[in-house]
């Protein structure tokens, strides 16, 4: 199992997180793994065998093999038929909206196909210049050229909902909406609509998502499995405050989330943080 991460070209890094490109071969890829939320979106493309995504504990449909994957809201699972290999794109929770003129509310737990986000002669080239690739260092170029195309075109990201999500970010999700807008309190209403058009999800979910992300950093690297510390340390009321959002976003219980087998590919994207 190989993962590699790599930074994006300077003007695309107010946007664009980063890039990842991960490698699994057949014989150990069957087993189902658990996707929890992040607060970010990304355009990932399949180039290897086909993946599944389920919506229950039996019914599937396979992902997309060019696809943006929205916000994320509740835990789901995927299992690959095969061999993986997987290259992606992940935006800041604000950075996607740079690219495209749809809601991103409508792709919040979805797996769009990006031909029915861009033009579909274009997104069909960037698909065929990703999967032509050589290495990742092509791939990575065929998707930057595509992106600074459209950065050209005229978009712009609200300055309060930039600010905001910066905020949150800066503290581990552990400062409040009202405290974050408490110069600006009657802005909170219209936040929550940009929001929705612009990130995919509420100001108080990203916030909720940060915060459990920093959690989950602490538990899973093993800086930390004492659940009350952990829960005192990332700001929640008590454990049991933990807990009940740890549940929502994962579907699990710390205890068991740690004993859970489908979190090898979790385990090996928190140990690039």
């Amino acid at each position: 199992m190989k993962l590699q991460t790599f930074d994006p070209y300077p003007d695309l890094a107010p946007f664009v997180k980063g890039y990842w490109e991960l490698e699994v071969p057949a014989e150990m890829s069957s087993e189902k793994q658990r996707v929890v939320p992040e607060g970010t979106i990304e355009m990932a493309f399949i180039l290897a065998d086909d993946v599944k995504r389920y919506h229950s504990d039996t019914e599937y449909t396979l992902q997309p093999r060019a696809m943006v994957i929205g916000q994320v809201t509740e835990p789901f699972f995927v299992q690959p038929t095969g061999r993986v290999l997987s290259f992606a794109v992940s935006f800041y929770p604000y950075g996607f909206a740079n690219f495209v003129d749809c809601p991103i509310g409508e792709l919040t737990n979805k797996a769009t196909p990006i031909s029915e986000l861009f033009n579909p002669v274009e997104a069909a080239e960037l698909e065929q210049a990703v999967r032509a690739a050589k290495d990742s260092s092509e791939r990575i170029a065929a998707v930057e050229n595509f992106l600074l195309g459209k950065l050209t075109e005229s978009r712009v990201i609200d300055r309060v909902v930039q600010t905001t999500i910066n905020a949150l970010f800066d503290s581990k999700g552990q400062q409040s909406i009202n405290r974050i807008l408490e110069d600006q309190p009657t802005t909170r209403r219209n936040l929550e609509r940009k929001f929705a058009r612009q990130v995919g999800m509420s100001p108080k979910q990203l916030g909720k998502v940060v915060r459990l992300q920093a959690a989950l950093n602490m538990l899973l690297n093993q800086e930390e499995r004492n659940l009350t510390k952990i829960a005192y340390d990332n700001e929640y009321y008590d454990q049991a405050h933990f807990t009940r959002d740890f549940k929502e976003f994962t579907g699990s219980n710390p205890k068991d989330f740690l004993k859970d087998e489908q979190l090898l590919l979790s385990t090996l994207f928190y140990s690039q943080d």
